[in-house]
């Protein structure tokens, strides 16, 4: 149930506080999204995601335009995590990502429908956009 609460709370605060970007770029990034995932399943059920990833203390999540998947916890998420860790200005950043993963049912009742295991990293890059702003109380 906390990881749960934490995951949902960081993705609410993501989701508010991320700025609107040009619709035309957006548009253009979904459909090359979309074409990539559809082109790049295999008969392994293994396909090819771009998307934001974050990583805390006992929970992964992979986001795009079109899905969150949460994100097993292996040695491959981990590899990843130490990959976007340099790349990351705040401990809450989403990082952007391109990786070759199987997506299936989640065992646990907890979180999300469907969870991904990463086969492959391709890219990780840095995170664009405007660094979040701080506010200070008394």
């Amino acid at each position: 149930m906390k990881k749960a609460f934490i995951i949902t709370s960081l993705l609410a605060v993501f989701l508010t506080s991320c700025k609107q970007d040009a619709k035309k770029e957006e548009v253009k990034e979904a459909e090359a999204e979309t074409t990539q995932v559809e082109d790049s399943q295999n008969k392994n059920g293994i396909v090819t995601l771009s998307g934001e990833f974050i990583y805390v203390a006992d929970a992964a999540v992979l986001t795009g335009n079109n899905f969150i998947y949460g994100v097993q916890l292996d040695s491959m998420t981990m590899k990843l995590s130490e990959q976007v860790k340099p790349l990351k200005r705040e401990d809450f950043d989403m990082v952007p990502v391109i990786v070759k993963a199987k997506v299936k049912p989640n065992p646990a009742k907890e979180g999300w429908d469907e969870i991904i295991e990463i086969k492959e990293i391709l890219k990780v890059s840095a995170p664009k956009g405007e660094e979040a702003i701080k506010v200070k109380g008394k």
